[in-house]
């Protein structure tokens, strides 16, 4: 068989996947946009350019649609120049999310269509006016929210299946898809990530942990309200009265 796997920033969720496939003796090759960091056993990885940005003064409610376009095209030529060296894939496995495969079928119409469906936005209860608090609902806002979508449903249309994480992402999506989209977790490599008896961390100039000790942590890229971080600090005085001897450990930017 014959793989094609596309991700910006690849390997991205394909870093198991995309080496196993190679593996099994399957042709491997994967388009990008950033250069991936280390090599990948069996995986023939090939950057492409962006050719150009977004158009000056272009309408704002378009403008995020624009540069999945303009990445979406990007990518097409890239797959045109695979296909011309003699590369047609049976199957492509890949994330939509910045518009890249937009034109994956008009390039290669009889290969399957795999796509990772991570999210699909919402005016309510997703990452905006999920929280009363932080709520300042503006009409504008939702009508960004609804055109963010326009990418998505290109993509949804297009797959001949989908993938989500989670059950509560592939939930986000319209009803229509659902049923098209699997639930598989992309995994957790339990040989590196397991209990270890005798871990320890020192925080840079600070305390040493030990395997034992009351530890709480918050771990996020941003910590925002978004990822909950303004109800985690409220619950930590009563944590901490309730167990005095627990440190609290946060890791994440802002």
């Amino acid at each position: 068989m014959k793989a094609l796997f596309i991700h910006q920033n690849f390997p991205g969720q394909y870093k198991a996947l995309a080496p196993r496939l190679a593996a099994l003796g399957h042709r491997v090759k994967a388009l990008c946009v950033n250069e991936p960091k280390g090599g990948m056993p069996g995986v023939d990885i090939v950057r492409y350019p962006i050719a150009r940005g977004t158009s000056p003064n272009i309408h704002p409610l378009v403008a995020e649609f624009e540069t999945k376009v303009i990445r979406g095209e990007a990518c097409a030529r890239a797959m045109r120049k695979l296909k011309d060296q003699g590369f047609t894939p049976d199957i492509i496995l890949a994330h939509p999310g910045w518009g890249e495969p937009m034109f994956a079928k008009e390039v290669f119409p009889d290969a399957v269509l795999l796509s990772f469906i991570e999210y699909y936005y919402a005016s309510q209860g997703q990452d905006v006016n999920f929280d009363k608090e932080f709520s300042k609902r503006k009409v504008e806002d939702d009508m960004r929210t609804r055109t963010k979508n326009a990418n998505s449903l290109m993509a949804l249309n297009a797959m001949d299946w989908g993938v989500s994480p989670t059950a509560w992402q592939r939930d986000t999506n319209p009803p229509l898809y659902r049923d098209r989209i699997s639930v598989i977790h992309d995994g957790i490599d339990t040989d590196r990530l397991r209990p270890d008896p005798n871990a320890s961390f020192t925080v840079p100039g600070g305390p040493t942990f030990t395997v034992g000790e009351e530890v709480v942590t918050f771990v996020n890229r941003n910590l925002e309200p978004l990822r909950g971080f303004h109800i985690f600090m409220r619950t930590l005085p009563a944590v901490l009265a309730a167990r005095p001897n627990a440190r609290v450990v946060i890791v994440g930017s802002d």
